[in-house]
């Protein structure tokens, strides 16, 4: 599955850092800032690799986009208390381009992101 990244113009990867373990199940929207409200474009989950490969259009223009995962629901699942009950990622496209990642590496009490490949 190495190429699964490539089948969607938005993908995201989600790694539980504190089991050292793909995320599974976690639930992640795709929002557009148009004017001053937020449009949900696309909503997925987590496979069991801790990927959203089917999230977003086949294109992004230039504008604002947040993912949204609900990480409470999934530290509920698993009886483990987490301090961000949610945490949105919000992004800036000023040119399209053929594919953006947007990975979260998250624990409990901390998460962290970048612009992957």
């Amino acid at each position: 599955m190495s190429n699964s990244h490539n089948t969607s113009h938005v993908t995201t990867h989600v790694l539980d850092t504190g089991s050292g373990k793909p995320a599974a199940g976690v639930a992640v929207t795709l929002d557009m800032l148009d004017g001053d409200r937020w449009v949900r474009i696309a909503a997925g989950a987590t496979d069991d690799d801790g990927r959203v490969t089917s999230l977003g259009p086949d294109s992004l223009g230039s504008g604002t986009y947040r993912l949204g995962f609900d990480t409470g629901a999934y530290y509920a699942a698993g009886g483990t208390e987490t301090f961000f009950p949610e945490v949105t990622l919000t992004f800036a496209v000023s040119q399209s381009q053929s594919h953006y990642h947007v990975p979260l590496l998250l624990s409990p009490f901390a998460y962290s992101t970048y612009r992957g490949s």
